[in-house]
């Protein structure tokens, strides 16, 4: 037989028993009718990433999910992949020929785009193989990528529909510019931080009226270039004679209009708002219900554009220093207020993001989530925690058109040709032949790219084959489980929502389980400003993979956020070393042969107990995983593996097992390998590798734990009678131990005991459980009996319930030696009284000391004279 290496090494065994894996492709899943599908599709991991925390933590918990239903019975697939990340990996490729000494537009779209796919080869696949450092059981055989062909149609076939349904189109509108990544971005990809600025309180004057001004406060002083207006609530009594006068823009003297909108909030600020609606989002709504003219006053690259003027061709900011200076020398600058407020900066470059109005491509979103809003209120897709459907109704019933084109090479080119002749623009998934307008053959396709929000919007459906028809398709979709964090419910499930609903139907999963962050130990955010990012590949190194997803779902409730701790990460270690040391001491048991069926005839009272108690954790951890509480799952399976199976049952039957003429050895060993063998199944998701080594070892002819039938309830072991009769052989041995421990007692002394109960019933029990009930106590001989006849005057008595258990003082301790430490104690604890309330009776201490320090000495005090108190009943009972 198969032996388990004396010392558990994760590092030993987790490459070896993942290949293994691979090999046999148990990650395969396929359209197998005689099973139900569960499906997950993994949120694809960016090409440019790097395995952090919050990618462990979610994709152990779909490996949890993935690997129970593989073991239910049911065909699982979990379907991986990675996403083209366009912006992020588009500056890694310009990073990377700029190092070589090449230029992006110099090398032209057509070679920067081989750069890009060469980068995607080479580096690409990191982040997958560090998934697997993980355990992941993904169905690596149907791995895809954003950008493959498949991919590549699927975008093209949903942007042509939606164009010629009339939800694609293209305007000028407010969207969020990088002026160093040179592009538009989405709202995801705009981090909000507070940043110490200003109020700049200017003076407009009021045309016609000399020495009338209205006052406005602004954080972009230099934006006033472009204003088109002043805006003030009609509700405003202080403004209503001036609405409809116009008023001189400031260093540009050009007149606008004071005009009335709701939008003005009268309490904030001095009640007057500047419009400049190609530079702000809620100015631009506000411009285009007066019509007010859009003026864009800044290029590209952030520098002011505004020929003929003193500021033309400056940076933003040179020319705020310059415009603000300008007001203060003519007058107009009434003061400058410090104010904290939040900017947008892109997460890729940090480089504060500036709001402007471009031709972009836009999807009307207006129809596109109704079908999404009604998914959640009749019950067809559902979150977990239910709250989050409140923040994804909240972001839909208030949904803006999505900005989609970028101004990028790397990502899906927008399929939009446009006629060199005419100027018609003409939408297709393939380039057209001639313009359908005028016929001319020179058609020039849109240079932008899709934002890449776009085509994992499709996630869900364009993995399994659509847009055709295909078995996968039919078979495994709607999928079941997205497992995601909440910080991204807006960007991506929104949106992979409503694109099922559009193309499909349906919508693309049935549950949305969010997950929280995973903080540092003082529960700031991991980030690389703040240095307190932890690498789960170090974790791993050191500590296996194991431990590391065990530590990740220690305590983890759905939404919340958790605490990373090394601590849990070692007590997890120690969890999985307690679980293959009792592995090997059931294998060294063994022997040559091992038993194979449990005989009912031959149970005992503590083999029932614990046969019981593993089924209700069978149907309890089952429970507990449907609802997606993996965190109390977990909790459940430790509680019973390291308390009830290894500090209680295998401690129980030792006797039996060293024991050779014990009848009852076999089965003994037979309910311990049924338990070892339930917990691992039970453990299997949340510890793949370990259980894996262990079970494999122990049932020398099983492939895999990965497709045995997950464990279920046998009736004949429904023991409650004999589960409450055990417990309270542990309630007595618990009450001795603490009685020895008490009196100091040395685990390898031996006592009587006598168990007193006037009830039969309670007398049978401990008559049954003599053996077991004495080794687990520290007891050489028990006496059980209805009266107190044979209790000795100085017996210490513990109570349990309906008896009580007697132990002869003599047997426990030699009584002269116990007095003399007993008294020794008792002069050492009067001294330290007596120290401690000299300390609380000096003025001076009490008056000089910080409220901390005599808070301490009055612990001391209580806790000196309560550990004096006990050892003056002791001395009492010892003298008696």
């Amino acid at each position: 037989m198969k032996e388990l290496e004396k010392t558990y090494s994760p590092q030993k065994i987790e490459g070896k028993i993942y290949k293994k894996w691979l090999d046999g492709k148990y990650f395969h899943a396929k359209v197998n009718k005689d099973k139900k599908p569960f499906t997950i599709i993994m949120p694809p991991p960016n090409i440019t990433g790097q395995l952090h925390m919050g990618h462990a933590l979610d994709n152990t918990m779909q490996d949890i999910l993935i690997r129970y239903k593989r073991m239910a019975g049911y065909e699982a697939l979990w379907q991986p992949g990675t996403d083209h990340a366009a912006i992020a990996t588009e500056v890694k490729v310009i990073e990377k020929i700029k190092a070589e000494g090449k230029n992006k537009h110099e090398l032209g779209r057509e070679k920067f785009l081989k750069e890009a796919w060469d980068w995607k080869n080479d580096y690409g696949t990191r982040i997958i193989n560090q998934l697997q450092r993980l355990g992941s059981s993904a169905d690596w055989d149907r791995e895809r990528f954003t950008m493959d062909e498949h991919g590549q149609r699927a975008v093209k076939e949903v942007f042509v529909k939606l164009y010629e349904k009339g939800y694609i189109y293209k305007g000028n509108r407010i969207i969020n510019w990088c002026p160093v990544c040179k592009t538009s971005i989405s709202d995801a990809e705009v981090e909000h931080i507070e940043t110490e600025g200003n109020f700049w309180h200017i003076r407009y004057p009021i045309a016609g009226e000399e020495g009338k001004y209205v006052e406005i406060a602004t954080t972009r002083p230099e934006t006033l270039l472009g204003d088109s207006a002043v805006a003030v609530n009609p509700s405003d009594d202080r403004y209503k004679d001036i609405i409809g006068k116009k008023l001189i823009l400031p260093l540009v003297g050009r007149e606008i209009p004071v005009i009335a909108d709701e939008y003005v909030d009268k309490e904030f600020g001095t009640g007057c708002v500047k419009i400049t609606p190609a530079h702000d989002p809620n100015d631009f709504e506000v411009g285009k219900r007066h019509n007010l003219p859009e003026i864009n006053i800044m290029r590209d690259d952030a520098t002011i554009d505004c020929a003929g003027s003193k500021y033309d061709g400056l940076d933003r900011y040179e020319a705020r220093k310059l415009i603000v200076e300008d007001l203060k020398n003519e007058g107009l600058l009434v003061k400058v207020v410090p104010h904290i407020h939040n900017v947008g900066r892109h997460d890729r470059c940090k480089t504060v993001v500036e709001p402007l109005i471009k031709p972009q491509w836009f999807v009307s979103m207006s129809e596109m989530a109704k079908p999404a809003i009604r998914a959640i209120e009749t019950g067809e897709l559902k979150f977990v925690p239910e709250s989050y459907s409140k923040t994804y109704l909240h972001w839909l019933e208030n949904i803006k058109d999505w900005c989609i084109s970028r101004q990028l090479w790397w990502g899906h080119q927008i399929p939009a040709y446009t006629c060199a002749e005419c100027g018609e623009i003409t939408v297709a998934k393939e380039k057209p032949d001639a313009c359908p307008k005028c016929r001319c053959h020179e058609l020039i396709q849109d240079e932008d790219t899709l934002d890449t929000w776009f085509s994992s919007a499709l996630w869900p459906f364009s993995t399994l084959g659509w847009p055709d028809d295909t078995p996968e398709m039919k078979y495994f979709y709607p999928t079941d489980v997205l497992v995601t964090g909440y910080d991204i419910i807006f960007f991506w499930v929104v949106r992979m929502v409503f694109s099922g609903y559009e193309q499909t139907g349906k919508s693309p999963f049935k549950t949305v389980l969010i997950h929280g962050l995973v903080r540092d130990s003082e529960g700031r955010k991991m980030s690389k400003s703040l240095g307190n990012g932890i690498d789960p590949l170090e974790v791993i190194d050191k500590y296996g993979a194991d431990a590391l997803r065990m530590m990740l779902i220690t305590g983890n409730a759905p939404g919340n956020d958790m605490r990373f701790y090394y601590e849990k990460v070692e007590s997890a270690r120690n969890f999985a070393n307690k679980i293959w040391n009792a592995a090997r001491l059931i294998m060294m048991n063994i022997g040559e042969s091992k038993p194979e069926a449990i005989d009912g005839s031959k149970l005992m009272l503590s083999d029932k107990w614990i046969l019981s108690k593993t089924n209700k954790l069978i149907n309890e951890v089952s429970t507990n995983l449907d609802k997606f509480e993996l965190g109390i799952a977990l909790s459940k399976i430790y509680d019973f593996a390291w308390e009830e199976f290894c500090d209680w049952y295998i401690e129980m039957v030792k006797l039996r097992l060293w024991n050779k003429e014990d009848d009852t050895k076999d089965t003994a060993l037979a309910v311990l390998i049924y338990v070892l063998n339930t917990i691992l199944k039970l453990l299997h998701p949340f510890m793949p590798f370990i259980t894996e080594e262990i079970y494999c070892t122990v049932n020398e002819d099983v492939k895999t734990i990965m497709i045995e039938p997950w464990p279920v309830e046998n009736p004949e072991y429904n023991f409650l009678d004999d589960e409450n009769k055990a417990e309270l052989i542990k309630e007595a041995v618990r009450a001795v131990r603490n009685v020895r421990s008490s009196m100091n007692v040395p685990p390898s002394h031996k006592a009587k005991g006598i168990v007193v109960s006037e009830d039969k019933k309670i007398r049978d029990i401990f008559e049954s459980a003599t053996d077991f009930f004495k080794q687990l106590a520290g007891l050489d001989k028990l006496i059980i009996d209805s009266d107190d006849s044979t209790v000795e005057k100085d017996s210490v008595r513990v109570a349990i319930p309906n008896a009580s258990i007697c132990l002869p003082l003599r047997e426990l301790v030699d009584i002269k030696k116990e007095v003399e430490r007993l008294k020794k104690e008792e002069k050492k604890l009067i001294g330290e009284v007596a120290r401690s309330t000299g300390m609380l009776s000096n003025e001076k201490f009490v008056s000089k000391a910080p409220q901390s320090k005599i808070d301490e000495e009055k612990k001391k005090l209580e806790n000196y004279e309560q550990m004096l108190s006990q050892v003056r009943e002791q001395l009492e009972r010892l003298s008696d």
